[in-house]
């Protein structure tokens, strides 16, 4: 995981305005979370379909991340029934266009989610900008958790994968293979991650922007502080396209056999609380101290 704040030649101008950047991006991104907290939700039962099942039988040529979630836990390309359709009519544009529609993540548990939080590698870089946001210094638990929150969604009702309606994606080239290149590597945490930051280059920015307007023609919607992620029908994605209308998808829990979901009991509630996220601080503090 790298970030781009301290660069070689940063000039201390450009350094100020990538910290400032960063802290307003952070703060816009909680603004948001607030204003998702209190939105309807009516979760409408749908169950889940697989994403790589119904672009083998589409014919449509997509990939998809082998990495883990965190720990032992796979990866689940499965996302709700109605918007694999979506998807898949992506992944066909993208064939047409040369492309190819790469997924790097769909439905999360509850459980995957509050474990993707405490991930290491994210973690860390995460901790590592607040950092560098508050001066050098250890920043307040509150300031680690509100910027978690934005990042890594740690908070049910705000988590799209949770809900089952949201991709992360990369794009890739059918001829030759090569990603087109959006100026990071997926899950960059930095002043680079917000899709229309001013701190990547301008055709990788534009890069982002054509993959982003072709994404939403499909009915998704970006969230705008990671160039990664889209969602639709749930909370975030009613409240970014202006649907003053309750939301078909909420956090769930998922049996998979049955193919039968149960609303969250209790989505309001941090996955990791204060504590544990002052816990994290302290062992990611002792990794940075011991790999020093």
């Amino acid at each position: 995981m790298t970030t781009t704040s301290s660069d070689p030649g940063s000039s201390s101008a450009n350094e100020s305005a990538r910290r400032a950047y960063w802290a307003e991006q952070m703060q816009q991104g909680y603004e948001l979370v607030q204003r998702v907290l209190p939105f309807e939700v009516r979760e409408c039962g749908e169950g889940f379909a697989s994403i790589p099942d119904a672009a083998t039988a589409a014919g449509v040529e997509m990939l998809f991340s082998t990495s883990k979630i965190a720990g032992d836990l796979d990866r689940v390309f499965f996302i709700r029934e109605r918007l694999v359709s979506d998807v898949i009519a992506l992944g066909r544009a993208m064939n047409e266009r040369g492309w190819i529609l790469k997924v790097e993540d769909g439905y999360r548990s509850l459980e995957m989610q509050g474990q993707l939080v405490r991930k290491p590698e994210l973690f860390d870089a995460i901790l590592q900008k607040c950092i560098w946001e508050y001066g050098g210094q250890i920043p307040p638990t509150e300031l680690v958790f509100r910027r978690a929150m934005v990042l890594i969604a740690n908070i049910p009702k705000v988590g799209t994968h949770m809900s089952g309606s949201a991709i992360d994606i990369s794009v890739f080239r059918r001829d030759d293979g090569t990603e087109i290149w959006r100026g990071n590597h997926y899950l960059e945490m930095s002043e680079r991650t917000p899709m229309r930051s001013p701190f990547v280059e301008p055709e990788w920015l534009a890069n982002r922007l054509e993959i982003m307007t072709l994404v939403e023609s499909f009915g998704f919607v970006h969230f705008p502080f990671e160039f990664w992620h889209y969602n639709k029908g749930d909370a975030m994605g009613n409240l970014l396209t202006g649907k003053n209308v309750p939301a078909e998808y909420g956090p769930v829990h998922w049996d998979r056999a049955s193919n039968r979901v149960t609303a969250c009991d209790d989505p309001m509630t941090p996955l990791n609380p204060l504590n544990i996220i002052e816990q994290e601080i302290v062992a990611a503090i002792r990794r940075a101290q011991k790999n020093s």
